[in-house]
């Protein structure tokens, strides 16, 4: 599903229409949030967003398991698989299909041991028997089977909260309030709007820490790719950033091609992508989550082999700021 471009504007006709339906969703929403969760003996690091789509959380996730690792701790990832077939729990192989695990289980697992579970308690069970010694949960905010020894909320300082509204109104999974009294720090990826402006004055007025940073390309990735035409296509949350991201390092595409986010491409959309980068004499580059999707279908192997990724990371203004804040959390030696 495209999400629906009134989310990230000024409340108007269509999110009023839907303020009733967004009243009970979130009301539902909120008294789940206060159930009590499951204590687990080991550190649960929560990685989540305010809203429905992306926010950086996945380079988050990924940024925090290589802190821990760095101080020889062992960080197993918990993951529902969005998008994926299979329930779990079950220990995710990186060479599995993104049509049985999701695509963001996959990068994790290039990381870290990964757990895939719709039921986070179960999936917890095995996280401890795969020996964590922290569980980092991808996502997971408003899921209150786990008691979070860390809930970071992780927020895009250019989308923001859009129109404030919850959904279907608006792109908040539960009100903002409700969310933030639970979080323990905030991180904004990238330069703050006026729509990332009410968290960050919520989280201020709750004296959260307020962490800064931005997603950066890898710069051998950019250096394969200058000097190629490029045609880059992406079906993620903010295909947009994709795009910006390459122009930001000089790499701006002649042609863009977006879907929506998690896309299970098509064999006649593969083909499609093959033949128009075949007629402009252009190379296709696209996102790490795209070349995950494609995995383990055979027909699409050809885009797959064709295409270029452009893999980004967390950059962090004050890393140590993040070591300080997990460690103080979690009482580990970071």
């Amino acid at each position: 599903m495209r999400e629906p471009a009134f989310w990230w504007r000024a409340p108007g006709l269509a999110a009023g229409l839907l303020a009733p339906l967004a009243a009970v969703y979130g009301g539902v929403a909120a008294a789940r949030l206060r159930r009590p969760g499951t204590t687990l003996p080991v550190p649960v690091v929560c990685v989540g967003n305010l809203t429905v789509g992306g926010a950086g959380k996945t380079p988050t996730a990924i940024a925090i398991a290589r802190l821990l690792q760095g101080a020889g701790l062992r960080p197993v990832f918990l993951t529902r698989g969005y998008k994926g077939r299979l329930a779990g729990p079950l220990r995710v192989d990186p060479a599995a299909a993104a049509a049985d695990v999701g695509d963001e289980p996959l990068l994790l697992a290039r990381v870290a041991p990964t757990i895939l579970s719709r039921d986070r308690a179960a999936g917890a069970a095995l996280a401890l028997a795969e020996r964590a010694g922290v569980v980092v949960m991808d996502d997971g905010l408003q899921n209150p089977s786990l008691s979070k020894t860390v809930a970071l909320v992780v927020l895009d300082g250019r989308r923001g909260i859009g129109n404030a509204k919850v959904f279907p109104a608006g792109p908040l999974r539960v009100g903002l309030d409700a969310q933030i009294d639970r979080a323990h720090a905030l991180l904004v990826v990238g330069e703050p709007s006026d729509l990332a402006l009410p968290v960050i004055d919520a989280a201020r007025k709750r004296g959260l820490p307020i962490l800064r940073g931005r997603l950066a390309p890898e710069p051998a990735a950019v250096q394969a790719l200058r000097g190629k035409r490029l045609l880059a296509y992406a079906g993620i949350a903010d295909p947009a950033k994709f795009f910006a991201t390459l122009a930001g390092a000089g790499l701006a595409p002649v042609r863009t091609a977006h879907f929506p986010d998690h896309h299970a491409f098509t064999d006649a959309e593969a083909a499609q992508l093959v033949a128009d980068a075949d007629a402009g004499g252009l190379a296709l580059v696209t996102t790490e989550k795209d070349v995950c999707r494609l995995q383990g279908n055979p027909a699409l192997a050809a885009l797959a082999a064709r295409s270029s990724t452009l893999p980004v990371g967390l950059v962090l203004d004050d890393p140590a700021g993040l070591r300080r804040f997990l460690a103080g959390r979690t009482g580990l030696r970071l």
